[in-house]
């Protein structure tokens, strides 16, 4: 904690962006100012909400202009159970274990040895047990609290998630017996047309987590996320591919742009999570002009 308070201090960029994100007062700025300040401190670039033409431009502008009742479910990691039920199919979720509103509710008696727990109304927040012997109960007990105290809208404006209900869900372990590792395979759909899928691996590494970007024909594209080099090693198509690409343009016709995550272990094909808005729209891109590149791929007008 006592670093990231020196780093704070050291960049007063990240000094404002701390005290717009955590001072309730700045909750009056209207979503369009608050977006502007805080891209301009994450990406010290200007934010165009008038005529966005990058990639991360326009999840911004998706943020404030694209607002859709049904989005709120789709983001929520319970309630996007009985969406994918309804329009894809249950047999594509992960095994649910739980869902409670605290973590008193929890019975870890009755839980397997291993489970995941998560919040169903926020991102990157995961506790993964693969032994139940070993909980710090206090020490999670503290943090599932944090989870559940979070106001995830308020911190990047994701309107999304501003009516979403905080509970924990509690689902099955995957585990991947080929040895490789389980794989994220993320599909991303512009106006209902996969263009690239984002492979992660290597989630269990101290270096983090690898991405490898390829086109819908599998071949490698020449660009990679800044803070996620790529695997160096050539990952095969997953033996679902051509039912994630049918899948991902179904669930894609309701929104101009969409990310659906896959796992695909043990002969079974799981749909992770839908997401609006990859890395909030402040994901940099190396070489840069693939932020612009993605830009063009989103039409924005069809709106």
């Amino acid at each position: 904690m006592l670093k990231k308070i020196i780093k704070v201090v050291k960049q007063p960029n990240l000094l404002v962006h701390f005290l717009i994100k955590n001072l309730k007062i700045f909750r009056l700025i209207s979503d369009e100012s608050y977006l502007k300040i805080n891209y301009k401190l994450r990406t010290r670039k200007k934010l165009n909400l008038e005529n966005p033409k990058t990639f991360n431009e326009k999840l911004q502008w998706l943020k404030v202009y694209n607002r859709k009742p049904e989005y709120t479910k789709m983001v929520d990691k319970y309630e996007m159970r009985d969406y994918i039920s309804q329009t894809i199919g249950g047999k594509y979720l992960i095994p649910l274990l739980g869902v409670y509103d605290s973590y008193d509710e929890i019975d870890f008696d009755a839980l397997p040895e291993q489970f995941v727990l998560k919040p169903n109304h926020t991102s990157g927040d995961v506790y993964i047990c693969q032994n139940k012997s070993k909980i710090d109960h206090q020490k999670l007990k503290k943090e599932i609290n944090k989870w559940l105290n979070r106001e995830y809208y308020w911190i990047h404006r994701e309107w999304p998630y501003k009516n979403v209900k905080p509970r924990i869900i509690c689902e099955k372990f995957l585990v991947d017996v080929s040895g490789t590792g389980l794989k994220d395979y993320k599909f991303m759909c512009f106006n209902t047309e996969v263009k690239c899928i984002f492979v992660c691996s290597n989630r269990a590494s101290q270096d983090g987590v690898n991405i490898d970007i390829y086109d819908i024909n599998w071949k490698l594209m020449p660009f990679v996320r800044k803070q996620h080099p790529n695997s160096g090693i050539l990952t095969p198509p997953p033996k679902y591919y051509n039912e994630m690409l049918d899948i991902a343009h179904e669930i894609s016709k309701v929104a101009p742009f969409i990310r659906v995550d896959f796992y695909e272990t043990n002969g079974m094909l799981y749909i992770g999570e839908l997401t609006f808005y990859p890395g909030s729209g402040y994901e940099e891109f190396i070489p840069q002009i693939y932020d612009d590149e993605l830009g063009n791929w989103l039409d924005i007008q069809t709106i």
